[in-house]
């Protein structure tokens, strides 16, 4: 993958952030309060999940709208 993909989820309130084929995901590692390392066979991150965005941001409900950005 030779771009970023941002992909916010209003149903969950997630953000993903891909440097790699989400495909390629093999397991997961909680890296802190409401973020997620997503990971490949060999251990390298390859995207990054953090949960709570509109409550991180300061807003009371989630954000209206769905965002991919590839």
């Amino acid at each position: 993958m030779d771009k970023v993909a941002v992909h916010y989820h209003t149903g969950t309130d997630t953000m993903d952030i891909w440097f790699a084929d989400p495909k390629d995901e093999f397991s997961c590692e909680e890296a802190g309060e409401g973020i997620i390392f997503k990971k490949n066979k060999d251990g390298k991150i390859i995207g990054i999940e953090k949960l709570y965005v509109s409550k991180t941001v300061g807003i009371d409900q989630p954000l209206p709208f769905e965002l991919i950005v590839a």
